[in-house]
């Protein structure tokens, strides 16, 4: 191999490799780290951060910077729960999430697209809306209490000898791997993303393309926000709060690898694991909480510092 095609294989897969080393260094280092419990524990834990984490690449694949998905997620929480509790069946509890999830997306998609206004404003201002409204409707105290077996088989129970968390991640992923790999949406999304004037002179409905992008990011807020309050079977108004950063980390993480600079589901799900593993790790280790928040901040620093033009154009583009 010579040095220029060893480059190109150390940019798609050096973050990856990296990975490994670091399962490597825990396995031989975190006390119980290889236990068959604990490897399922990660991938439950960062299956929120991951679905949530491919909504945020959506909406960054068509050149938007969705903000508001974790204040969104934890407002859908609060509908979901709410309805749960008040009786309602567990199938209007979930379609009420869904599609208040959607709605923010879609809010956000018309606040760009409409009026103009940059992405990385229009939906801190959304996320600040959201907030409100989850505190509006729980006054600050959490749902808990009994909750309907059946709304907690979702977050709880076994598809197929698998934990459901698991399962529903593998779906979210195949399903928007599919969506963007083979549909003709895919394409276009993908297109809006790399050259929107291009796309717009070829035909394609830019507006709509970008609404779709961040009404798909909302959608995933809502999935994460009914699987969230099903498994912990608890409601609250900042339910999402701890894993907006987690989830953005996992996405610039995951453009360092496989397609270096561009949002992709393969390198969000790594990224999601290798954080989630990091923090498994460092707690086996008894390392201190503030050192994952310090490691945290590099990832993100570095992974923005290989893929600062495309967050530039993401955020302020008009």
């Amino acid at each position: 191999m010579n040095a220029v095609a060893f480059r190109s294989w150390l940019a798609r897969y050096g973050t990856c490799v990296a990975g490994l080393i670091l399962f490597l260094f825990f396995a031989l280092y975190a006390p119980n780290f290889l236990a068959l419990q604990n490897l399922s524990n990660i991938i439950k834990h960062i299956s929120f951060m991951a679905i949530l984490g491919l909504g945020f690449a959506l909406a960054l694949l068509v050149s938007e910077l969705d903000l508001s998905f974790a204040n969104i997620c934890s407002l859908c929480a609060v509908i979901t729960g709410w309805l749960v509790h008040t009786g309602h069946a567990p199938a209007e509890a979930v379609l009420a999430g869904l599609l208040a999830g959607t709605a923010g997306g879609v809010l956000n998609g018309l606040l760009v697209t409409v009026l103009r206004v940059p992405s990385l404003i229009a939906t801190l201002a959304t996320a600040s809306v959201a907030n409100g409204f989850s505190f509006m409707i729980t006054q600050g105290v959490a749902f808990v209490g009994n909750w309907d077996p059946r709304f907690l088989w979702i977050g709880r129970g076994t598809v197929f000898g698998m934990p459901a968390l698991i399962f529903w991640l593998l779906v979210a992923s195949l399903l928007v791997l599919f969506m963007l790999k083979q549909t003709r949406l895919g394409f276009r999304m993908l297109a809006v993303g790399e050259a929107g004037e291009a796309a717009r002179r070829a035909g394609v409905n830019v507006r709509l393309i970008k609404i779709i992008g961040l009404a798909l990011s909302g959608l995933a807020a809502g999935v994460t926000a009914v699987l969230m309050t099903s498994s912990l079977a608890s409601a609250a108004p900042d339910s999402a709060g701890d894993l907006m950063l987690t989830s953005i980390a996992a996405v610039l993480l995951g453009m360092t690898m496989f397609e270096p600079g561009r949002a992709n589901v393969l390198g969000t799900l790594c990224g999601a694991i290798i954080i989630g593993m990091l923090g498994n790790g460092l707690v086996l280790m008894g390392v201190q909480y503030y050192v994952q928040d310090i490691l945290l901040g590099i990832i993100i620093v570095s992974s923005v510092a290989l893929s600062s033009s495309v967050l530039k154009q993401a955020a302020f583009s008009l």
